[in-house]
């Protein structure tokens, strides 16, 4: 095969100044950069075609078969695949797949009703990311709603306004709602922090956060699955850096790339994933290395080991998963709003035709789901694929598949 273009475009610290977003997007480098996926994909067909298989292909033969099934893992990827329309523009035998990386999402329907609960209680003033507000409890009711009938919920872009907001208002309990990954656990942390420094005892959190590499290891447990790669997420991995991911290449021979959300760099990523496949190996690499470093931001790292230990989290229409959340550590527990206002975790069913749990697992398209587009729209959201920002149905509601 032709030798090929290097469109992993690194900046230096000198130039940082001079880095341009249009460079992200040349048309020039993008067109050079399908042309090799293209020959990747017929390559890796060959190869996997022939029997019996190599010896480079035989570590990672039981991920390969007709079609290659790269997942992206986080939500915003999902939203920029499906905003560039580069999917239109994909080989014939690769398929992206919509993965758990959408906080919003994966947010089970037991923890939306205890976010609900909190919510109508007059004494709080619930503080939340605009996400939330459309998410529908099992009674039908969402944030939106309520605020409409007299709760007092009010959208923040940081925990550190609602802390802010706290102060400010030391009769009011203020209660954030803290649904995120990796990514915003620091910040929340930071929050906590603070609030203990400046003895701002009417400040709280529920702890609904959720961790990336433990849902890694739940896909891949699932003997059914067909993934063949995964891009993973740029904004988790530059908290908590490449190593954790090792496992997945290590122990289930399927390669990983962290990646970017420029077109360029999900192009380079998948790319990058077809080069490993056709070598036959298994290995986690950086495509995102101008932001992303091997031992991730120590700093983030070390607020979230002050503040939080790992807990079994509840996922939507998965279930309970170990060591998959955060909680507040003892010395925190008093900033735990489930705990300070004892409301009781009640299993809750889906919505019924909802299939946002199949495709958070990478089992489904949206457009398999028979509400989409249809009784669920994002002005009527059935289920959180829907309402949220980065959520698979959202995205191909907006842009189309």
């Amino acid at each position: 095969m032709k030798k090929t273009l290097n469109y992993r475009i690194r900046v230096s610290p000198a130039k940082k100044n001079r880095f341009s977003s249009p460079l992200w997007r040349d048309k020039g480098l993008a067109a050079r950069a399908l042309e090799d996926m293209q020959a990747l994909t017929v390559q890796l067909g060959r190869l996997v075609g022939q029997r019996p298989l190599g010896r480079h292909l035989q570590r990672i033969a039981g991920r390969l078969g007709k079609t290659i099934n790269i997942m992206e893992v986080c939500g915003t990827h999902t939203m920029a695949i499906a905003s560039s329309g580069m999917r239109r523009l994909f080989p014939a035998g690769l398929k992206m797949l919509s993965g758990p990386g959408c906080p919003v999402c994966v947010t089970s329907q037991g923890d939306i009703d205890r976010v609900l609960a909190l919510a109508a209680r007059p004494e709080v003033t619930l503080a939340t990311f605009g996400d939330m507000l459309k998410v529908k409890g099992s009674s039908g009711f969402d944030l939106n709603r309520m605020r409409e009938n007299g709760s007092d919920i009010r959208v923040v872009y940081s925990p550190l306004d609602a802390l802010a907001y706290a102060r400010s208002n030391p009769l009011r309990q203020v209660v954030f709602v803290g649904v995120g990954f990796e990514t915003t656990a620091p910040l929340i942390a930071a929050s906590v922090l603070r609030a203990r420094e400046g003895k701002i005892a009417n400040f709280s959190v529920i702890p609904l956060f959720k961790l990336v590499p433990p849902a890694l290891k739940l896909l891949l447990s699932d003997p059914k699955n067909d993934i063949s790669g995964f891009l993973l997420p740029g904004h988790v991995s530059a908290i908590i850096g490449v190593r954790p991911y090792q496992f997945v290449a290590r122990e289930y021979n399927v390669p990983c790339v962290v990646t970017g959300f420029e077109p360029l760099d999900i192009l380079a990523g998948i790319n990058m994933l077809l080069r490993q496949m056709v070598r036959g190996r298994a290995e986690v690499e950086d495509e995102y290395s101008r932001v992303v470093k091997k031992n991730g931001n120590p700093t983030a790292l070390r607020l979230m080991a002050k503040v939080f230990n790992p807990a079994d989290a509840s996922w939507r229409a998965i279930g309970k998963v170990k060591k998959s959340g955060l909680c507040l550590n003892a010395d925190y527990l008093s900033f735990d709003a489930i705990r300070r206002f004892k409301i009781v975790y009640k299993e809750a069913p889906e919505p019924s035709g909802c299939l946002c749990g199949a495709i958070l697992m990478g089992k489904a398209q949206p457009p398999a789901c028979r509400l989409f587009a249809k009784s669920c729209t994002p002005s009527s959201a059935v289920g959180p694929c829907m309402v949220s920002s980065e959520g698979a149905c959202a995205a191909w509601y907006k842009y189309g598949g």
